[in-house]
């Protein structure tokens, strides 16, 4: 079976950081997140940097090549950062010097600015907290909660997922299932068989928020593993380590009832 989904090309990204609504411990970790998805060519960070709040991002600016732009606050409750990111973004999107944009905030204000670069057909990807609204999350093409940047996969979080996975409810952690099924039935070939790839591809476009991490898994491989009885792993070793393929996995049938029916198991 061909992989329909090769490797892509990589974007040229600016990462615009909105330096009220981020933390600049996790810069290490937002730039490698922004940098899985393209090459950044254009850093900065806005803010009224004559406030005491902005201190703590003055340490990692010159280190990291980060360009401060300066905005002042010019009405108390009203947030002028917001309004120059967005003109800048605005500038770049029409120069045509990059091919997508990171936006760092958990503001819904950015909400249309994301949507608008999408109408554009650019690459937008967001990365904010938990608590970022939903409306702001959806208009990106993807989007990483920071809460997966800081916590670290270990095997109490994978025990603890698998519990969800059985439980089916978790405040803490949401079950991954509905979107597992709603992504495997899009992606499936006449086979039954569906590319991992194309799978992941397809949760994106579900909810551009899904990631292993908010279940505690790495790779979205070892959150489908962790659900043997519902799905049927296939790789083809010739083919690249990509050649990851994935079936619905057999109904069981229940020999104390034979008259009713199974539980749909995918």
């Amino acid at each position: 079976m061909r992989n329909p989904y090769p490797e892509k090309k990589k974007h040229r990204l600016a990462i615009l950081i909105d330096g009220d609504n981020a933390q600049p411990s996790l810069i290490v970790k937002l730039l490698a997140e922004a940098g899985k998805y393209g090459q950044i060519t254009i850093r900065r960070i806005y803010g009224d940097w004559t406030t005491p709040q902005m201190n703590g991002w003055k340490e990692c600016l010159n280190h990291h090549a980060i360009q401060p732009i300066q905005q002042f606050r010019y009405t108390i409750g009203k947030n002028a950062t917001d309004s120059a990111l967005i003109i800048d973004a605005m500038d770049l999107l029409h120069s045509g010097l990059v091919d997508g944009f990171c936006i760092v905030s958990s503001d819904s204000d950015y909400t249309r600015l994301a949507t608008r670069i999408r109408e554009a057909g650019i690459f937008v990807m967001g990365i904010g907290q938990r608590k970022t609204p939903k409306p702001f999350v959806n208009a990106c093409n993807i989007f990483i909660f920071t809460e997966n940047l800081i916590e670290h996969i270990d095997e109490k979080q994978i025990e603890d997922a698998e519990r969800v996975a059985e439980n089916g409810t978790n405040h803490q952690r949401p079950n991954p299932i509905p979107l597992l099924k709603e992504a495997f039935s899009m992606a499936a070939d006449e086979d039954g068989w569906a590319h991992l790839g194309a799978i992941g591809v397809n949760l994106r476009q579900l909810d551009p928020s899904f990631d292993p991490r908010t279940f505690g898994y790495g790779q979205l491989l070892q959150l489908i593993k962790a659900h043997k009885d519902l799905f049927t792993i296939r790789k083809e070793d010739d083919k690249g380590p990509s050649a990851v393929y994935v079936k619905r996995a057999s109904k069981r049938r229940n020999s104390k009832k034979p008259n009713s029916s199974s539980a749909e198991q995918l």
